[in-house]
């Protein structure tokens, strides 16, 4: 039996079986459509009566699918709510763009090594990395970091009192 055939026999009978599974015409012609869909991928063969079986158990199965993933989906909501968020005040987008302005301003006072060895780590890279890019033994940078991080704090000190 060709496909075209198989679907135009069990196609509407399917579609009345999964409405009544899920009581929602859309998803009953989404669930019989994809028991079509993998019945073509997986190249089924057999009697009328084997692939009618092996739809109706393949919807079957697509339904359980289906309410298992929407059982999920509403405990996870109920448990995690989303709330919707309030866009950031007007003062605070203010304090944040004058923090990464001072912020910049004291990176560009530090010298280029101390700049590099500092975006770099707090871009994730790790120690050996930044070793070598740098030209140093990886057992020094944890002495140049706290030193570039001293450097960089004095200067946004320095930079807000001026």
């Amino acid at each position: 039996m060709d496909f075209d055939t198989t679907f135009e026999a069990h196609y509407p009978g399917l579609v009345r079986y999964c409405r009544r599974l899920t009581g929602d015409p859309d998803a009953a012609e989404d669930v019989a459509q994809e028991s079509f869909v993998r019945l073509f991928d997986h190249g089924i063969e057999g009697t009328a009566d084997g692939l009618r079986a092996w739809l109706f158990t393949t919807a079957t199965h697509l339904v359980r699918d289906r309410y298992r993933v929407e059982t999920n989906r509403r405990r996870l909501l109920e448990e995690n709510p989303v709330e919707p968020t309030t866009g950031e005040s007007p003062d605070r987008s203010l304090e944040r763009s004058e923090d990464r302005a001072r912020a910049l301003a004291a990176l560009d006072t530090l010298a280029t090594r101390d700049r590099e060895i500092l975006l770099m780590r707090y871009s994730g890279f790790s120690y050996k990395e930044i070793a070598e890019s740098v030209g140093v033994a990886a057992t020094s940078i944890g002495t140049l970091l706290a030193r570039a991080e001293a450097r960089f704090e004095e200067a946004c000190v320095s930079g807000e009192a001026a």
